[in-house]
């Protein structure tokens, strides 16, 4: 949920160059600071470690509306590619350090970000 608040609060600012800078550094920290979390506590993933979550999020939302029923189909599906993890999405945990870790919340958002557009898509056509 902490990263539909980073989404919420990225969507306030008037700035639209801070809307793509904040979460690209912001991913770049989440790499670091899951490395450095897998390194300290000796785990190639550790389930405390949650920065990825929260980074991944925003990246769902891209092109969307900030209506409550596309954040909860949003949150939905990137919660259910981050837990079945298909393919390529499983591969990626075989990489080591942050990237591993945070490769693949991303590829998850992105097929989360994917299926909500396609849900938001189909659901215009029977408005119509």
């Amino acid at each position: 949920m902490l990263g539909v608040l980073l989404w919420w609060s990225l969507n306030q600012t008037h700035h639209v160059w801070l809307r793509y800078l904040l979460p690209v550094l912001a991913v770049a920290f989440a790499v670091w600071c899951a490395g450095a979390a897998a390194d300290a506590m000796h785990h190639p993933d550790p389930p405390s470690v949650v920065i990825d979550e929260i980074v991944a999020m925003p990246l769902v939302m891209i092109g969307l509306g900030a209506r409550w029923w596309h954040v909860v189909v949003a949150f939905g599906l990137f919660r259910l590619f981050d837990i079945w993890k298909p393919s390529p999405i499983r591969e990626t945990q075989n990489l080591s350090g942050g990237i591993g870790i945070v490769l693949d919340d991303l590829l998850a958002a992105a097929y989360a970000c994917g299926g909500t557009h396609l849900v938001v898509w189909l659901l215009s056509l029977t408005r119509r």
